[in-house]
């Protein structure tokens, strides 16, 4: 086996023993996501996509190649004597075919698996991803339901003690209520005749004001005639003096 088909068959061996350790039960979709996202796998993912296409070219060309090595040794040449062949040269005939024939197999089976792998990795990571979101939906849901059965509790002892004080302090508080709407009642009432009366109080006292006012305003008005007349009568005597 030449250099090349060596790397190739030891790459088949990879890709077999690492889907096997993929398809293994003891190890869950979560744990290999967190495997993945290990800070050297982010370094290198930049150059995953390439690194991804250029095997998958490679392989294709070896598979290629592989095809056009079967397809040289798939017919036994004859020689121009009569048909008969060399038992060597057939022999090494059936060696290259077989090898060619293994090429294939191993280049073909490489290139399968390498992109099963791929897909294998990826529906992993897509299956990680829902499960942690089921997770957290599992867990969201656990405390709404203990927060909702909390409430409910609650709300029944509220009713109950709700119940149990219509019960026993039911009639009391309403004779209590109507007891000190009454005196406040009453207490209004008294109010509103002290007020009456010392409205109308105060009305009387205006209006006595304006009567002892207009009493007094008439008096200044005498006082005024008087005084005219006095000067009047001062002037007249004045005027017969001289």
């Amino acid at each position: 086996m030449t250099f090349q088909w060596g790397v190739v068959a030891a790459f088949l061996y990879g890709e077999i023993a690492l889907l096997l350790l993929l398809c293994l039960p003891l190890v869950s979709p979560v744990r290999w996501n967190k495997i993945f996202m290990i800070s050297v796998w982010n370094r290198i993912a930049s150059y995953w996509n390439k690194t991804f296409l250029t095997i998958i070219l490679i392989l294709i060309v070896l598979f290629l190649d592989a095809i056009r090595e079967v397809r040289k040794y798939s017919t036994v040449p004859a020689n121009e004597g009569g048909g008969r062949s060399s038992i060597t040269a057939i022999d090494h005939i059936h060696m290259k075919l077989f090898r060619s024939q293994r090429n294939l197999y191993i280049s073909g089976f490489s290139l399968f698996l390498w992109l099963v792998l791929r897909r294998l990795v990826s529906l992993i990571t897509i299956l990680a991803d829902e499960m942690e979101v089921e997770n957290n939906l599992k867990v969201e849901v656990a405390h709404s339901n203990e927060v909702a059965r909390k409430c409910l509790e609650e709300n029944e002892k509220l009713q109950l003690s709700l119940k149990d004080m219509k019960h026993s302090t039911g009639e009391h508080l309403c004779y209590v209520t109507n007891e000190k709407l009454s005196v406040e009642v009453e207490q209004l009432k008294t109010a509103l005749k002290a007020t009456s009366e010392a409205l109308l109080q105060t009305r009387n006292e205006t209006i006595t004001v304006k009567k002892h006012s207009e009493e007094l305003r008439k008096e200044y008005d005498l006082l005024l005639k008087e005084h005219d007349k006095l000067k009047q009568t001062g002037g007249a005597s004045s005027k017969k003096d001289i």
